[in-house]
């Protein structure tokens, strides 16, 4: 089975973000970049369907600047056999509907059998890429899988609802978003790093045409007032609840 992954790079969650100058991106300025959380279930997840069949090829796709490498090489230590880098100057400030037609651009090319990517990316909690790859592909859409199973040619995930958990199938190929538990997403032991510096990683210069999204601002949550002590001892509890009811209006 032939499996694109699409992966993005995104900013260490420890990492302290500070907005650069033009107010539309972050400062990537001593910024540390990992590979998308989500997207590490759907390596591994390709990488165990291929296991099990005892063939197939796993394709990792990227959309981002030049510094994008180290992510891909990170799929490919895991196990991926191959990466695509679709290398743009304006990554940052690309929006969901141009990344997921420069995607689907390449994935038609490539004609694999199931497209695996995460279910949201970190950075901008969007939730439209892998939906917007879907449409622009003419493939079903089964989002945020907690199992999953491929049975001759039909795939089926359980994901989780309010109050319980639901069952969806569709013929492949689909487009197939992954969760949190769906797998344990394993690290690169020595071998495999090793081995993906001799993995082939090609890289294609595109234009990239934002035009569905535009981000207009990007600021700081506000701050959070200080805390204040109103009083001690069981005359506070009053004063407190007056506070909470008259103040702050939660009760």
């Amino acid at each position: 089975m032939k499996i694109v992954v699409c992966v993005k790079q995104v900013p260490d969650t420890e990492t302290k973000v500070i907005i650069s100058g033009d107010g539309l991106s972050i400062d990537p300025t001593d910024v540390k970049y990992v590979m998308n959380p989500y997207d590490e279930y759907a390596i591994e997840e390709a990488l165990k369907l291929n296991e099990a069949a005892g063939e197939g090829e796993v394709i990792v796709l990227t959309l981002g600047t030049e510094d994008a490498q180290s992510v891909m090489r990170t799929a490919m230590a895991m196990g991926a056999d191959s990466g695509i880098l679709l290398k743009v100057d304006n990554a940052a400030l690309a929006d969901g509907l141009s990344v997921a037609k420069a995607l689907a651009s390449e994935i038609k090319a490539l004609n694999p059998d199931l497209i695996l990517t995460g279910k949201m990316a970190i950075d901008g909690y969007g939730h439209q890429v892998a939906t917007l790859l879907g449409e622009l592909l003419g493939m079903p859409v089964l989002s945020t899988a907690k199992t999953l199973e491929i049975v001759d040619g039909l795939a089926t995930i359980q994901r989780d609802i309010e109050g319980g958990r639901e069952t969806l199938s569709a013929k492949v190929p689909c487009v197939i978003t992954t969760e949190k538990g769906l797998n344990d997403p394993r690290y690169p032991a020595l071998k495999g790093i090793m081995q993906a510096k001799r993995k082939p990683l090609e890289i294609k210069e595109i234009t990239l045409i934002a035009e569905g999204i535009e981000i207009l601002e990007m600021s700081y949550p506000a701050k959070k007032p200080e805390g204040r002590i109103v009083g001690t001892g069981p005359e506070a509890a009053a004063e407190l609840v007056k506070l909470l009811r008259d103040e702050a209006q939660v009760i």
